[in-house]
């Protein structure tokens, strides 16, 4: 984060000849279009406020406070940002100061991109300009620049500029260290964090089309865990497609995290999402795996056929039973058979082989498939084999990509498999409170299950 001191970001006014830093010069009252007098004299600038004023980590809530501004002033909030390859994407909400202030902790939206006591939902409520488009993080070593604009008034297009800040949002904690590993065939990058280990190590598998994908990972690392993101496809030597994965690559993997001297054994945990299934797939034919996460994820394989050790497991058919919205978006919720019957059982990931306890995360709107049935499936078939039934955790209003928090949910973006644009499910807010519990959550999972004394978790969770 961009700070002056001590606490308190520049703000910048916008003066009859342009954009200059606090220099106001006296104008007439700005009348309206409705005949309304603008509360904003053109000298006074608002002075806007970031809690923590230090490195922030994207999973981080921040508080914002506006001051400098005319009791009961109607302002407009508005934020941007452009990823990598400069897409925008932005929110705004409107207000009313409160004696002069804007607390977010305390002032309700009155409307615009969301409405009601949202302290983040300039950052979760973010769109896209373009349609289609994800927001994603690829080079984690460097922050994502948020930039924050307080409006005069409620004007759609906003009014008068008031002040401006900027805030950058880090991938990577304070001293955690990124290494790429190169060891054998796995292709992966290592983050640790910065104290002296050993650690509880995870494997993180991102869905279908993603290559090598560290955000999640490198988050999840500043929370005491040694996380390998690991990449199976489409990146570097690795294969082009999927329609054959073999389970010893991901196995060579396992076992280099397992052996590592920064990481602690027995066990290693497992964390997917969207191509949850592939973790349940590893957790059922390989050793050493303690616990597993599926964030969306289903029972029976899909993304190609699996090889391991001479068996084999055939993807499950795919109906062309495609819905399109009114928007034009496919909605591909009914591609796979419910229930699951006939050809359907060759595809089924053999679960009751795993020695790894479960947690399942699905959102009650996930329109890439039904999660939640498969989740629920998974626990039938544990149940009828005597072993223990898995943790299921489920998200009403949520849709499919259940990212750490504060990620704008992704609405309609391409499909690979499918090859057409998608819609996911979800509602903002749900999805946006979805995310914080699930991140919440898989840590104290994966503490309870991986630490030092298994059931022991810190007290900051």
């Amino acid at each position: 984060m961009m700070v002056s001191s001590p606490a308190v970001l520049p703000v910048y006014g916008l003066c009859r000849w342009g954009l200059r830093r606090r220099t106001w010069l006296p104008r007439p009252p700005m009348v309206r279009p409705s005949g309304q007098v603008s509360w904003a004299p053109a000298w006074m600038a608002a002075t806007v406020t970031l809690e923590p004023t230090g490195r922030c980590c994207w999973d981080e809530p921040v508080s914002i406070l506006v001051s400098g501004l005319a009791p009961d002033q109607p302002v407009t909030l508005r934020t941007s940002l452009r990823d990598q390859k400069g897409a925008l994407f932005r929110a705004h909400a409107r207000y009313r100061a409160d004696g002069g202030e804007l607390d977010l902790t305390r002032a309700p939206a009155l409307g615009g991109s969301f409405a009601g006591l949202e302290p983040m939902g300039l950052l979760w409520a973010m769109e896209a300009e373009k349609p289609c488009l994800k927001l994603v993080k690829r080079d984690v070593q460097t922050p994502l620049t948020i930039e924050l604009e307080v409006l005069d008034g409620h004007e759609p297009n906003g009014g008068w500029l008031l002040g401006r800040a900027v805030h950058e949002r880090y991938f990577l904690a304070p001293g955690v260290r990124r290494q790429p590993v190169r060891a054998g065939r796995a292709r992966a990058t290592l983050f640790l964090p910065p104290e002296p280990g050993p650690f509880p190590g995870i494997v993180d598998l991102s869905g279908v089309g993603s290559g090598l994908m560290e955000y999640r990972a490198s988050l999840l690392t500043g929370k005491g865990f040694a996380v390998m993101a690991l990449a199976y496809y489409n990146y570097e030597d690795l294969p082009k497609a999927i329609e054959h994965l073999h389970l010893e690559y991901f196995e060579e993997a396992v076992n280099y995290l397992l052996n590592h001297p920064q990481v602690r054994g027995p066990g290693v945990g497992l964390l997917g999402i969207s191509g949850g299934e592939l973790c349940l797939s590893m957790a059922s034919f390989l050793k050493g795996i303690t616990a597993s996460v599926i964030i969306s994820g289903s029972v029976i394989n899909v993304v190609g056929t699996l090889h391991y050790r001479g068996e084999t497991l055939p993807p499950a058919d795919l109906h062309l039973n495609i819905k399109m919205t009114k928007d034009g978006f496919a909605d591909i919720v009914d591609v796979l058979n419910i229930p699951l019957e006939g050809p359907d059982q060759k595809s089924f990931i053999p679960v009751e082989r795993a020695e790894s306890t479960f947690l399942f995360l699905v959102g009650q709107d996930d329109h890439n498939w039904k999660s939640e049935f498969y989740a629920n499936e998974v626990s039938k078939h544990l149940e009828t084999q005597d072993k223990e039934k898995p943790q299921i955790i489920c998200y009403p209003g949520a849709g499919h990509y259940i990212e750490p928090p504060y990620f704008p949910m992704c609405r309609p973006s391409m499909h690979t498999m499918v090859g057409l644009p998608v819609i996911w499910g979800g509602k903002p807010r749900a999805h946006a409170m979805a995310q914080v519990d699930a991140w919440k959550q898989l840590q104290i999972f994966f503490h309870k299950h991986l630490g030092r004394e298994k059931g022991i978790i810190p007290p900051t969770l």
